[in-house]
C-alpha cells in the first residue's frame, strides 16, 4: 500500500472499532526512544522515521507532531497533503484535538501510552477510549515479527555492582515507602538491575521485557523463556523467575490488596488498568532503578573514561583521514560514515554504533537528526561544512560525539567562523561550569546559549541528554533542556554538552562532548557542596572554523588545555601519520 492507502485502511479499521480517531505514537510497548522493526508503526503509517513523534488520525484529517529536531525531516518524508505538520511544543497535540475532535471518541492502544502522557493530551470535549487490539496492526499485514535475541549476562567487571546487591537496595527503597512491589516496564531498568544485556535493538543492547520487583528483593522477569538461555538463568539466580509475558495478567491479579509502585511516565497504561481491576493500590513514583542507574558507580565511571580514550583513537584516525580526503570531493556522506565505523570496529570491546551515525554535508547538516540513506547520499564537496555525530557501544561504556568540520582547501567564510565560535563558546561555558548541588538541567541550559543569544541566534533542541553505561545513548532522568523535568544533577551522571546552530538549506553546526558530573573541590567560604563536570570526550575542535578574536583569554586557555590533554592521551595510541595530524590540530590557539 502507498501512504494514502495505508491511511485509508486505518480509517476503515477505526470505523469498525467504533471510534472516531486514533493516536499513533513513535513508541512501542516499552515506551523507549528506539524500537525494533515490529514497533515502527509511526514510520509505516506516515513515512516519518525520526525517534520522536505522534500521529493523530481522524476520519477527515490527520496531523503529525514532531519536535524541533525533526520538523524539516518530517516535511521531507511525509505526504503533506495527507498529514498536517505540527511542532509538538509550539502547537501541542492536545490543542489540535480540542479544536478538531470535539464530541469524538479517540481510540488508543493502552500498551503504547503511559497514563501521564495520556493525561497531558486530555481536554474537555472529546474522550479517549482504550482499545483491546491495535487497529493499525490489523492493516499492517507484513509487520515483522518481534525480536528474539538472547539475554546475556553483563560481567561484574563492567557492571561494578552485583545484581543481588542492586535488587536488595531497590527492594529496601520499596519497603521504606511501604510498598510491596514495583512494576519495571523499562527494559533499561531490567538490564541495569539484573546485569543483563541483549540484542533486540540494533544500537541499544537491550533484552526487551517487563519485570515485577518484590519488596523481599525477589523478581519475576516477563520475557519469552526462549530468550533466556541456561547461562543467563544461572546468572539470574534462584530469586529471579523467568515467565512468559502471557503470565502478566495473572501476576497483576495476584497483587490484589497490595501496594504497587508504578512510574506513570514510564509504564504503559495497560498495567494501571489491570492493577486497579485487581484491587491493588497504585503508588505513583519513579522507577526505583532509574536514578541509581544514572549515577554511575566507580567501575562504570572508570569504564567510561577508558571507553572514551579508546574511542578517541578511532576519532583521531577518522579526522586525519577526513582532512586529507574531504578537499578532493571524491567522498560522500555514506563513505565518510563507513570509514568512521571501520576505524571504530578495530577498537577493543567495540560492540556496535550507539545510534546510526549522522553524516551531513552542507544543507543536510542543517537537518538536526539527519540520517543519510542511499536516496539522500551526496558528495562531500570542497569548501563546505560537514557535520558528523556518532557514537559507539563498548562493553565498558557508551560514547557520543559531534564535530563540525570545514572541508577546505579554502578558508571558511567569516560569518560561518563567527557562528561556529559562538557555539564553541557555549560548549566551553557549560563544560567549565561549577554549580551547587540541587541544580537541575533546566537551570543551566541557558549557559550554553548565551553567546548565541547575544547575536540573536538559537537552536531548537536541548543542550544535553543523559548517557548510559553500555546502555542507551539517551538516558534519563536528567537532561539539560528548558523543557526537561528539573531532576537535580548528581555525581556519576553522564550528560552531553551539545549546543548548535542551523541555517536551513545551507549548513548545520553542532559541537558535542560527554561530561561526567563529579564533586568539586571546596572553595574558601563555600557554605554548600558544589559539583562540576569532567570532560570525557577527547577530540580536537575544527581550527579552520574558530575565530580566536571572539574568544576571551579564559576560553582560549581552556581550549588550549583541552587540546594539550587530547594530544597527550591519544597520540601515543595512534599511528605516525595520525599523530602528526593530531599535533597540528592540537597546537595552541594563542
Amino acid at each position: 500500500m502507498n501512504p494514502a492507502e495505508r491511511l485509508a485502511a486505518l480509517r476503515a479499521e477505526l470505523a469498525r472499532a467504533g471510534v472516531d480517531g486514533f493516536l499513533v505514537p513513535r513508541a512501542d510497548e516499552y515506551l523507549g526512544e528506539y524500537v525494533p522493526p515490529s514497533g515502527e508503526r509511526l514510520a509505516w503509517l506516515t513515512g516519518f522515521t525520526g525517534s520522536a513523534g505522534l500521529a493523530v488520525v481522524l476520519a477527515d484529517r490527520a496531523a503529525l507532531f514532531t519536535d524541533g529536531r525533526y520538523t524539516t525531516q518530517a516535511a521531507q518524508q511525509t505526504d503533506t497533503t495527507l498529514w498536517e505538520q505540527r511542532h509538538i511544543t509550539e502547537q501541542p497535540a492536545a490543542d489540535w484535538l480540542a479544536e478538531h475532535a470535539a464530541g469524538r471518541r479517540i481510540g488508543y492502544d493502552p500498551w503504547l501510552h503511559a497514563e501521564a502522557a495520556l493525561g497531558r493530551l486530555e481536554r474537555p470535549g472529546f474522550s479517549f477510549v482504550p482499545l483491546p487490539a491495535n487497529p493499525l496492526d490489523a492493516v499492517w499485514t507484513d509487520r515483522p515479527q518481534p525480536p528474539m535475541a538472547e539475554a546475556r549476562p553483563h560481567p561484574l567487571r563492567y557492571a561494578g555492582v552485583a545484581a543481588a546487591e542492586k535488587r536488595a537496595n531497590a527492594a529496601a527503597a520499596l519497603r521504606a515507602a511501604g510498598e510491596d512491589a514495583a512494576v519495571l516496564a523499562d527494559p533499561h531498568s531490567l538490564a541495569w538491575l539484573l546485569n543483563i544485556r541483549g540484542g533486540d535493538l540494533d544500537h541499544t543492547p537491550l533484552a526487551l521485557g517487563f519485570a515485577l520487583l518484590r519488596a523481599d528483593a525477589s523478581a519475576e522477569l516477563y520475557m519469552d523463556p526462549a530468550k533466556v538461555p541456561a547461562e543467563t538463568r544461572s546468572h539470574l539466580g534462584n530469586d529471579v523467575v523467568v515467565r512468559p509475558r502471557s503470565d502478566l495478567p495473572a501476576a497483576l491479579a495476584g497483587l490484589a490488596g497490595k501496594t504497587v509502585r508504578l512510574d506513570p511516565d514510564a509504564t504503559p497504561a495497560w498495567f494501571a488498568a489491570h492493577l486497579r481491576e485487581a484491587g491493588a493500590t497504585i503508588a505513583q513514583g519513579d522507577d526505583p532503578c532509574r536514578l541509581p542507574r544514572a549515577c554511575k558507580n566507580t567501575v562504570e565511571r572508570e569504564g567510561a573514561r577508558s571507553a572514551h580514550r579508546r574511542d578517541a583513537v578511532a576519532l583521531a584516525r577518522f579526522l586525519a583521514w577526513f582532512a586529507a580526503a574531504a578537499p578532493t570531493g571524491r567522498e560522500t556522506e555514506m563513505s565518510a560514515a563507513e570509514h568512521l565505523l571501520a576505524f571504530r570496529r578495530e577498537v577493543p570491546l567495540f560492540q556496535a554504533e550507539s545510534f546510526p551515525a549522522i553524516s551531513g554535508a552542507g544543507e543536510n547538516g542543517a537537518v538536526i537528526h539527519y540520517r543519510v540513506a542511499p536516496e539522500t547520499n551526496r558528495p562531500i564537496r570542497p569548501d563546505e561544512c560537514y557535520l558528523t555525530d556518532s557514537g559507539a557501544q563498548f562493553l565498558d561504556g557508551t560514547t557520543d560525539v559531534t564535530r563540525t568540520l570545514w572541508t577546505g582547501p579554502g578558508p571558511a567564510p567569516e560569518a560561518l567562523r563567527a557562528r561556529y565560535t559562538r557555539v564553541l563558546q557555549g560548549h566551553v561555558a557549560l563544560a567549565t561550569l561549577r554549580f551547587p548541588k540541587g541544580v537541575a538541567g533546566p537551570h543551566i541550559d541557558a549557559i550554553a546559549r548565551r553567546a548565541l543569544w547575544q547575536a540573536g541566534l538559537d537552536f531548537d533542541h536541548g543542550t544535553g541528554h543523559g548517557v548510559g553505561s553500555f546502555l542507551s545513548v539517551h538516558e534519563g532522568p536528567a537532561s539539560i533542556s528548558r523543557a526537561a523535568k528539573p531532576v537535580p544533577l548528581a555525581a556519576g551522571m553522564i550528560l552531553s554538552d551539545e549546543p548548535g546552530y542551523y541555517l536551513p538549506g545551507q549548513y548545520g553546526i553542532r559541537i558535542e562532548n560527554l561530561l561526567l558530573v563529579r564533586d568539586a573541590e571546596p572553595q574558601p567560604d563555600q557554605v554548600k557542596p558544589f559539583l562540576e563536570f569532567e570532560t570525557l570526550t577527547l577530540a580536537p575542535y575544527a581550527r579552520a572554523l574558530i575565530e580566536p578574536a571572539l574568544l576571551s583569554a579564559a576560553e582560549r586557555g581552556w581550549i588550549d588545555a583541552y587540546h594539550a590533554r587530547v594530544l597527550a592521551l591519544i597520540a601515543p595510541g595512534c599511528d605516525a601519520a595520525t599523530s602528526a595530524w593530531l599535533e597540528e590540530a592540537c597546537r595552541p590557539l594563542s
